[in-house]
């Protein structure tokens, strides 16, 4: 069996990316071992997915017996077959991948989706609801799209691929797989197989697994597959970068476009383009770019135009862009949601190192938050430097808000230097996001780092104190009611339940900030609960609340509670801020407690060391909204300083 296991170093790019590889009868044999999983979860480590979970080895266990079961009576034994194919950077994995020779002589892949439920809800034809409450994709549109990656990231020269798709229900009844398969919409070519299916006769069950026409594949046409460096089309770079260039939403201007024209000159000099014969003018040498910037310059929105244009302009660099971001990615993908083969366009974090190997051009945003195992450069940021000709590393030192992060400029460019390699610094100055309000962004940085400074306002921008959350909440309801974004976050000083019984349909309120009583008010409790983990939904299937990563942009999101991890690199309308008991201002300075901290990544550092990752935290949350700030503080000595800096709104008559 071929069934070989790969150093962690090798790039992910084939089959390496997966837990198993070999022919299906080899595999099936080995199913009996005891030793067999075992193997699969270390092959599964060293191609980059991380440790493997209870519920992903529950799913082997499984649903690996059912399909190999329906694989032998179907007579496929000799196809080769991969368990949890990896997609380049690990985008998505596919459960199960068949590769069989063709009649005329040609290759067919065959993607199967295997599915443990038994009975799930169709909420329309993009989404179901699982039997435990869980929204999730379409299964058929879901192997459709892994379908689509083959068609659209075969490179020029590569086999030609005959590719099919298939959903398996190993648990579920004919009449609840029709369910499903007539939920999907319109017929995109993909069977849904159920339990009563995967027992039908040899050859029935074949043309079932549309795998009727299909021979063993030849070693040399496996080892030509396995060779496969898969990139994307230039019909896809050029749709997509078109697409991103075009979008109004990441325009450039002033120094952002000055960065750019730079940027774009640096590429041709360094990165191959269709029009341009021989090698780069400026050799194999390589150049680093630093980017720096405060909350709202625009970096975010010069990286996504630069994938954009180096992607139609140098499709054969492979340009490729990472962020530590869960939450940026999360809405990088969304954004190209159109496009279901871009997805792997934004690699995770996790595979840094193996996406260094094989692109010629890199973005990195957010750098500040690669995470540090010990002294100097990340080891995983080491490589990009060695290895990718253009690296762009976009990066805000003031947003570092762990101890194990925080890469600067600084470092990279002692490290690229000692490389050999060219670096270039640029600084972007600008304020977009608040207004264009460099004013504020100001205020904010003399707030937590030099003299706090009375706010004297901003035309277009606004500041306010507000006495209790119970007005913030107000004021973030009236502004959604009025069809703008408008979030609410604060810091980390509260519990998070980030687990629900199953057909919750609400989420637990574990912030709770007491009120005193007013002149004309009673004491009072205000509860509230951080954004969801997982989406939630009613019994109906509608979105109450979106999923953390999701929560600054999607319906609902205005009625949870964000963190900086669900904040930060994002942006919307109108921002509500809430300063936890973690940081103070007492005695005339900024006091730290992270006995006050319920991150577990922070509270166990002295005051001394909380206190710059308190206030990069605050600079970010402060700095979200792009027309207006309301805070709040549940320090009374806190909320008196701002009290004498924000000036209260007049009354009208």
């Amino acid at each position: 069996m071929s069934d070989q296991f790969p150093d962690a170093e090798r790039a992910v790019w084939g089959p390496v990316a997966c837990a198993a590889a070999g022919r299906v009868g080899d595999i099936a044999a080995a199913l009996d071992e005891a030793a067999f999983l075992s193997r699969c979860a270390a092959r599964y480590r060293a191609a980059g997915f991380g440790d493997l979970g209870a519920g992903e080895e529950r799913s082997w266990r499984n649903s690996w017996p059912p399909l190999f079961a329906a694989l032998l009576r179907a007579g496929l034994k000799d196809l080769q077959v991969y368990l949890e194919y990896g997609t380049p950077g690990g985008g998505r994995r596919l459960d199960a991948l068949l590769v069989g020779a063709t009649p005329g002589g040609g290759l067919a892949l065959v993607v199967i989706e295997l599915k443990q439920w038994q009975t799930c809800r169709v909420l329309d034809t993009d989404r179901v609801m699982r039997s435990d409450g869980i929204v999730t994709a379409h299964p058929v549109h879901q192997v459709a799209a892994y379908r689509s990656f083959f068609q659209h990231w075969r490179p020029d020269g590569a086999p030609v691929l005959d590719v099919r798709a298939v959903v398996a229900l190993h648990n579920a009844t004919s009449t609840q797989g029709a369910v499903l398969a007539a939920g999907a919409g319109e017929d995109v070519g993909v069977p849904v197989l159920t339990a009563e299916d995967l027992v039908r006769p040899g050859g029935e069950l074949a043309r079932l697994l549309l795998c009727g026409d299909l021979a063993a594949p030849r070693a040399g046409q496996v080892k030509e597959f396995e060779a496969i460096r898969w990139q994307p089309s230039t019909r896809l770079l050029d749709h997509v970068g078109a697409d991103l260039e075009g979008n109004s939403a990441f325009a450039l201007v002033g120094d952002q476009q000055d960065a750019f024209v730079r940027i774009r000159r640096a590429a041709a000099r360094h990165l191959p383009s269709p029009s341009q014969d021989g090698a780069p003018e400026g050799g194999g040498g390589g150049t680093v770019i630093t980017v720096s910037g405060g909350p709202g310059s625009g970096k975010t929105a010069l990286a996504v135009r630069l994938l954009g244009r180096l992607m139609r302009a140098h499709p054969t660099s492979h340009p490729r862009f990472i962020t530590p971001s869960g939450t940026l990615r999360a809405h990088l993908h969304d954004a190209v949601r159109g496009h279901g083969a871009a997805r792997e366009l934004f690699p995770a974090a996790g595979s840094l190192r193996s996406t260094a190997r094989q692109a010629g051009a890199l973005i990195i945003d957010e750098a500040q938050r690669i995470k540090r195992t010990g002294t100097g450069l990340p080891a995983d940021l080491t490589v990009v430097l060695e290895h990718v000709p253009l690296a762009v590393i976009f990066l805000d030192e003031r947003q570092i808000i762990r101890p194990d992060e925080g890469t600067t400029v600084e470092e990279i460019r002692a490290a690229t230097q000692a490389l050999g390699r060219t670096h270039h610094h640029l600084e972007l100055t600008g304020s977009f996001r608040c207004s264009g309000s460099a004013a504020y962004t100001a205020w904010v940085d003399a707030l937590l780092y030099g003299t706090p400074q009375p706010w004297t306002g901003h035309t277009g921008y606004e500041l306010h104190l507000t006495d209790d959350p119970f007005q913030l909440q107000q004021w973030i309801e009236h502004a959604t009611n009025q069809g703008h974004t408008a979030r609410t976050t604060a810091g980390f000083c509260w519990p998070w339940t980030r687990t629900r019984a199953r057909g919750a349909t609400t989420l637990p309120l574990d912030i709770t900030i007491d009120t005193p009583a007013g002149p004309t008010t009673a004491a009072r409790t205000w509860r509230a609960a951080w954004n969801a983990a997982t989406t939630l939904t009613d019994p109906d299937g509608r979105p109450l609340a979106p999923h953390s990563q999701l929560w600054a942009s999607h319906t609902g999101g205005h009625q949870q509670i964000g963190c900086i991890y669900t904040a930060q690199g994002l942006e919307y309308h109108h921002a509500g801020v809430i300063i936890g008991p973690d940081l103070t201002w007492t005695n005339g300075r900024w006091e730290a407690h992270p006995d006050q901290s319920h991150d577990e990544n922070l509270r166990h550092l002295t005051p001394d060391q909380y206190l710059p990752y308190a206030l990069n935290t605050y600079r970010v949350l402060l700095t979200r909204g792009t027309h207006t700030t309301h805070i709040h503080t549940t320090h009374p000595d806190t909320h008196h300083l701002l009290s004498k800096l924000i000036p209260r709104p007049r009354q009208r008559d």
